[in-house]
């Protein structure tokens, strides 16, 4: 079953997909469970305040996670929230030269992937997730965004 997406977008940024593109992407996960995903696009603002609240970073960043924290007798399958901000991707996606579409596409999956566990911190970690990105995103017929 694929992850159920509410979209809310905080930004004025006009190069944000429409909300039925994300979900598309979001399509590309079938899980054994019906569940859902908050995805809320921000500007730097924002995403900095949650950053050096959550992470203690003082800076922008592109994309953060929020895994649920839902008690077990409580029957809600939600997997969590994901940020993501706008200039940060539309920069990084010029600064890259990459499709500004894959980029989103990629920076969701990758959250979409933190919610259910995965990390980078570990090495092994990272190239089990990275290997998992690509694999989901060459489903959508997106290039290896690490390449």
């Amino acid at each position: 079953m694929p992850i159920k997406l509410d979209v809310q977008v905080a930004s004025t940024n006009a190069d944000i997909p429409e909300d039925a593109q994300f979900q598309l992407w979001a399509d590309s996960f079938q899980l054994s469970v019906e569940t859902s995903a908050c995805l809320r696009i921000v500007d730097e603002s924002e995403v900095k305040t949650l950053n050096l609240k959550y992470r203690q970073i003082d800076k922008a960043t592109n994309v953060l996670s929020f895994p649920a924290e839902v008690p077990s007798q409580v029957n809600i399958k939600f997997l969590g929230d994901i940020v993501i901000c706008a200039p940060v991707v539309v920069s990084e996606a010029k600064e890259q030269t990459k499709n500004i579409n894959d980029h989103w596409a990629h920076l969701l999956i990758h959250g979409l992937l933190h919610l259910q566990g995965y990390d980078h911190i570990e090495e092994n970690d990272a190239n089990k997730m990275e290997s998992l990105e690509v694999e989901i995103l060459k489903s959508l017929k997106i290039g290896n965004p690490y390449e």
